[in-house]
């Protein structure tokens, strides 16, 4: 069993863990001057590194290999990433990482790069193993808005003829085994109305208006979902969820809105399939709603656009990384999220996939994000037995 009392990280993780908090690499921002530095760190291991570059060149991922490349590895996978600190009130400087209280503060110590950070401090302790099966590190971009960076890098290790035998997603979980979260679906929806002076408003169109019956026949099927589920009762929300979080629309009170646009999403068990649920949702409005709009104008309706989409994971309690992770926490159990993370993309191209990091959830995207320095010693402890097994392994 490992050694679960507080402890402190070793002094250069902790340093490597505060350099890449510094960067700030909000996903609307670039996040090269990270990745040029990580490159340079491993370079200096005389460890080489592989670039993945979105299509304006001004993001990447990284993938770098330790050990032998002629046999399927082990991938420690992280996002470099972070959420925006916008309109939050911190209390500390989000991107001048400091330690107060036991605790490592700043944007991004959760979410998720401390464990990137432990990946890199431990990179010299890998090389020195016998490792009979390879350590990959695959750190990616704009995980925040869609999963986005990791796509490219999964079409480039296909390519590339690159298929390894499992995958640690080191998102915060306390250090706790997790095989399996939900899946998303996000749709932006457009309702085209047709304006007029609010006191002829009845040969008018309010896009408003019927928005907001479509957002009610969304409630009415998160509800139904809540009460009829289908349900997994391992996960901490065990049935699908259905959430609007934005919506905007109209000019003026006086004036019969012509447009208005929510944002709605789908989070769902892996066994449920989003679509279907999209499709029930986009049959109601085009059978009850779009006639009553177009009697009175032609040209009114709604169009949806998908924003962004991953897939659930299932895991299987049985895999050979899941066992691993299982002996490597000490832990006897694993567990179900309803968050999701780039793990069910993995297991979507055939590698068996946990997820396993430092951190608390709960902390994540919040103002005066912090991560407590005994989970980082956690995880020094956790990646040190996982590569212990990996260096007997046939």
């Amino acid at each position: 069993m490992p050694d679960t009392k507080a402890a402190l990280p070793d002094p250069k993780t902790l340093e490597i863990v505060k350099r890449l908090v510094a960067f700030d690499t909000t996903s609307r921002d670039s996040n090269l001057a990270l990745i040029d530095w990580v490159r340079e760190y491993l370079a200096k291991l005389g460890i080489d590194s592989h670039l993945v570059f979105d299509a304006t060149g001004k993001k990447a991922n990284l993938w770098a290999t330790i050990g032998p490349a002629d046999r399927p590895g082990l991938v420690l996978s992280g996002h470099t990433d972070v959420v925006p600190i916008d309109g939050q009130e911190w209390t500390v400087a989000p991107f001048e990482p400091a330690v107060k209280d036991g605790k490592l503060y700043g944007r991004g110590t959760t979410d998720m790069k401390s464990f990137v950070g432990v990946c890199l401090a431990l990179a010299p302790h890998f090389q020195q193993a016998k490792l009979k099966t390879p350590i990959h590190f695959a750190f990616s971009y704009d995980e925040e808005v869609g999963c986005l960076g990791v796509r490219r890098l999964l079409d480039d290790l296909q390519a590339r003829g690159i298929a390894p035998m499992g995958c640690v997603v080191g998102e915060p979980t306390s250090m706790k085994v997790i095989r399996a979260h939900k899946g998303k679906i996000s749709v932006r929806a457009h309702v085209r109305g047709f304006e007029c002076h609010s006191s002829l408003a009845p040969r008018g169109v309010n896009a408003i208006q019927y928005a907001a019956r479509a957002i009610a026949e969304l409630v009415r099927m998160g509800d139904k979902l809540a009460a009829e589920g289908p349900f997994d009762r391992e996960f901490d929300i065990p049935f699908t969820t259905v959430h609007v979080g934005t919506i905007r629309g109209g000019t003026a009170l006086n004036i019969v809105p012509k447009d208005c646009q929510f944002d709605f999403e789908f989070r769902h068990l892996p066994v449920h399939d989003p679509r279907q649920l999209f499709a029930e949702f986009e049959a109601f409005v085009r059978r009850e709603l779009e006639p009553q709009m177009r009697a009175v104008h032609a040209d009114t309706g709604f169009t949806f656009e998908e924003i962004s989409s991953f897939p659930g994971l299932g895991g299987d309690e049985d895999s050979e990384v899941v066992q691993a992770a299982k002996a490597a926490s000490g832990g006897n159990a694993t567990a179900k999220v309803a968050f999701g993370t780039e793990a069910g993309l993995f297991e979507a191209r055939g590698i068996p996939t946990v997820i396993c990091g430092p951190g608390d959830i709960d902390q994540a995207h919040k103002p005066d994000e912090f991560v407590a320095l005994e989970q980082i010693a956690l995880c020094e402890q956790f990646l040190r037995r996982l590569v212990e097994r990996f260096e007997s392994r046939p």
